[in-house]
């Protein structure tokens, strides 16, 4: 049967705007006709769907069915996704559970094979892929790509099983996304000439410049705990050919507001040219990527979307395949059941655990520094807080505990001292934390703590949060990482989470749990907590937790 639209088209190959009326049928395009008419009233401009050119689906804590629910309304028709997170978890099987709960909507998800699990050796994560894993992964015709290599280091030392892994991609003609925070001179040329295409982490100006004159292709994230648009959108029209949008991480409260459309909105207000911001959000990934997704092309398959204005970009109707998926801010995609898959050795964590004993190695500690809206950290100093022989959470100083449970095998916590959350009392524990997805929590004394950790540990993975006697919780049975639960209730339930953090704990964090889940990610600098002590991502080497010159 075939079906039509008509309305403005939004040419965005050929950077024109007409009235027209686009045909589709079986899936496709099957012509779009230009029309001498006057414009009638209300007509929609017809554009591309957009594309999110990265993105951890396990961080919005939805299965991909249900992410897929939410980011429609948004005019989103396809991710460049990493399943990076649950391959921590639960490796090959990981990726395969992703894939094939994806492949249960008509969203075009585009999987790589992760190529760093474990992130590092310095962790302990519930999986290993090794070069022969890759491989496997890589021979199915559903994996695009491989995954951002964050083991930057590794390439420019040349680490022999991260040459093998990219030697891979390479032999199957498959694209290597990349991961190199702050890299510049030498080294990012040595990571750029190992056939590295894209880079996401870039959070200054020259910074994703050197890139992109590099050659590499820029992705301008703005998720829920890394913003970087601001510092990074005037790249999009000075390379207008090389850049993307992404999200990398976004929470469940932030999808329901806003996804790829948001920064095309913030671009155009930016002043930006709309073809080329337009161009960004669709056609650039698209064609880096090789996705079968289309771009108002006779012949391409029918993914567009109606927006009502070139202002507001708001979206009226997504359709992917010509099937109308989202219309006037409500999916049309129906839930599914989601099936639980989990690896977690769940056991109480004693307050004893918790303490700190002080054997006088000095006055001074190293503390993770904690900064709104980043995922890097600074490596800051603090006074040694003593009381009863043992160093304690200093609240008017803004240093608190933080802990890093081993959730695979029963080992003791890892503990450090953070600044920057601003808890006055309580506190908070998630078993998302970025790379190995162990328990991280930060609070203002050992008793809440400890509380919070225990009740993610009953619940085999979630959020959780401790306020003196109240106790909220947001279980994650899948994995450890996401809902088994509908979209919407879990971004009400998290939303709900989130703002008992703000009010009851006092913290001026925009996203704290999403910047407590990155607190253990030992590849971006500077000081970090894995489940075996204080890491400096710098040096790329375990540290005490008291400071050099506090003896």
């Amino acid at each position: 049967m075939v079906k039509s639209v008509s309305g403005h088209i939004i040419d965005v190959v050929n950077e024109r705007i007409y009235l027209g009326t686009v045909r589709f049928e079986n899936e496709y395009i099957t012509e779009i006709l230009e029309e001498s008419r006057e414009e009638r009233e209300g007509e929609p401009y017809i554009l591309p769907g957009f594309v999110d050119a990265h993105v951890h689906v396990e961080s919005s804590m939805l299965a991909p069915s249900e992410f897929a629910r939410i980011a429609v309304v948004h005019g989103t028709v396809a991710t460049v996704s990493d399943p990076h997170e649950i391959a921590n978890v639960l490796g090959i099987e990981g990726v395969r559970y992703m894939i094939e709960c994806g492949e249960k909507t008509p969203f075009k998800f585009a999987f790589g094979a992760p190529s760093c699990v474990p992130a590092t050796g310095f962790e302990t994560s519930g999986a290993v892929l090794d070069p022969a894993e890759v491989e496997e992964l890589l021979l199915d015709e559903r994996i695009r790509y491989l995954s951002e290599m964050m083991n930057y280091p590794g390439v420019i030392h040349d680490d022999p099983e991260v040459l093998a892994k990219i030697r891979i991609a390479h032999q199957l003609g498959k694209l290597i996304d990349g991961h190199a925070p702050g890299l510049r001179g030498e080294g990012l040329k040595k990571y750029v000439s190992a056939g590295i295409t894209t880079d996401h982490e870039s959070f200054e100006y020259e910074e994703g410049k050197e890139k992109l004159e590099l050659g590499m292709k820029l992705l301008i994230r703005e998720g829920s705990a890394a913003k970087n648009f601001e510092a990074l959108h005037r790249l999009i029209s000075e390379y207008p050919d090389s850049c993307m949008f992404c999200s990398d991480d976004k929470h469940p409260d932030d999808l329901v507001e806003s996804h790829i459309d948001g920064l095309v909105r913030r671009a155009l207000a930016q002043g930006h040219d709309l073809m080329t911001v337009l161009r960004t959000a669709s056609v650039h990934p698209v064609e880096h990527y090789g996705l079968n997704v289309g771009l108002l092309r006779p012949g391409d398959p029918a993914d567009c979307i109606e927006v009502r204005d070139l202002e507001s970009m708001q979206v009226i109707r997504t359709r992917i395949d010509g099937q109308i998926v989202a219309e006037h801010g409500k999916t049309l995609i129906e839930s599914r059941p989601i099936e639980i898959v989990n690896n977690f050795t769940p056991r109480i964590v004693d307050i004893d655990e918790l303490r700190v004993p002080f054997e006088g190695e000095g006055s001074r500690l190293n503390v993770i520094g904690a900064i709104n809206g980043q995922i890097v950290t600074e490596e800051r100093e603090g006074k040694v807080l003593v009381e009863n022989g043992e160093v304690l959470a200093d609240i008017e100083a803004d240093l608190l505990k933080i802990a890093v449970v081993n959730r695979y095998q029963h080992a003791r916590p890892a503990i450090a001292f953070i600044n920057g959350f601003g808890f006055q009392r309580g506190a908070i524990a998630s078993s998302v934390a970025h790379d190995s997805h162990n328990i991280v929590a930060v609070g203002a004394s050992d008793e809440e703590l400890c509380r919070a950790i225990n009740l993610v540990m009953k619940a085999r993975g979630g959020l959780s949060m401790v306020a003196r006697e109240y106790e909220d919780a947001l279980p994650l049975p899948v994995a450890g990482l996401m809902s088994d639960k509908d979209a919407y209730s879990v971004a009400s339930s998290y939303s709900r989470l989130d703002s008992n953090v703000k009010e009851k704990l006092g913290t001026t964090l925009t996203a704290p749990y999403m910047t407590l889940s990155f607190m253990a990610l030992l590849v971006i600098p500077s000081l970090k907590l894995s489940d075996k002590g204080l890491f400096d991502g710098g040096t790329f080497r375990f540290i005490s937790l008291f400071g050099e010159d506090a003896s």
